[in-house]
């Protein structure tokens, strides 16, 4: 099939910290032929309404103890392309630093930089590999092949803090929440398209 488009969904965190999916992800994704969901769904009843749209492949994020039953990785064959799915969350011995610098510096530090450089060595015969986890859109080809991040569906921001506040969280939580509702410096809610054209795979990033 010619002309195969591909919606590519990152870190949804619904309903673990959003109360539903947001229309406009529905509006974005209309008309697509698959659904790679790369992690932190959330639950099930999010994965049941992505597959209203489209057939769904999705892999289990770090935020996905009630989703065991997803693999951490797929491997999937679409249109003679090897795409690698994957979360990228990784030790929290890398994890934790990285989300301490990224809170204290209000959002303006990004973690995890070496991220896609890792992925590239994990999997060197990939067409391309598709990841989430740091709630940022990244695209890069480089040799023909494609590493993709969506981005996040759910995003934090002064607003979504204060609902995830107003749900009574544990106290460890409502002590990060303070410091994150004074982030200023954060990506936009965002998914992507991935058009598969002959030899070429073409990604795209959609705002919601």
């Amino acid at each position: 099939m010619s002309g195969l488009r591909i919606g590519v969904v990152s870190d949804t965190h619904c309903p673990e910290f959003l109360d539903r999916l947001p229309d406009s992800l529905f509006k974005a994704l209309d008309g697509v032929d698959l659904i790679i969901h790369a992690g932190d769904v959330g639950g099930e009843e999010a994965l049941k309404e992505l597959g209203d749209i489209a057939p769904v492949e999705a892999v289990r994020g770090d935020h996905d103890g009630v989703l065991s039953s997803l693999p951490l990785t797929r491997e999937l064959s679409v249109e003679g392309k090897r795409i690698v799915v994957i979360h990228g969350n990784r030790s929290l011995w890398i994890e934790e630093p990285q989300t301490l610098l990224w809170t204290m510096s209000l959002g303006h530090y990004r973690p995890h930089p070496g991220l896609p450089a890792s992925l590239r060595a994990r999997y060197p015969d990939a067409d391309a590999i598709v990841f989430g986890h740091t709630h940022r859109p990244y695209m890069e080809i480089r040799q023909g092949k494609l590493l993709f991040n969506p981005g996040g569906v759910h995003q934090w921001n002064p607003q979504t803090t204060a609902e995830r506040l107003r749900r009574h969280p544990g106290w460890f939580e409502w002590c990060w929440l303070q410091v994150a509702g004074h982030i200023r410096s954060y990506p936009k809610p965002t998914v992507g398209i991935l058009e598969l054209r002959g030899n070429s795979m073409i990604p795209k990033i959609i705002e919601l």
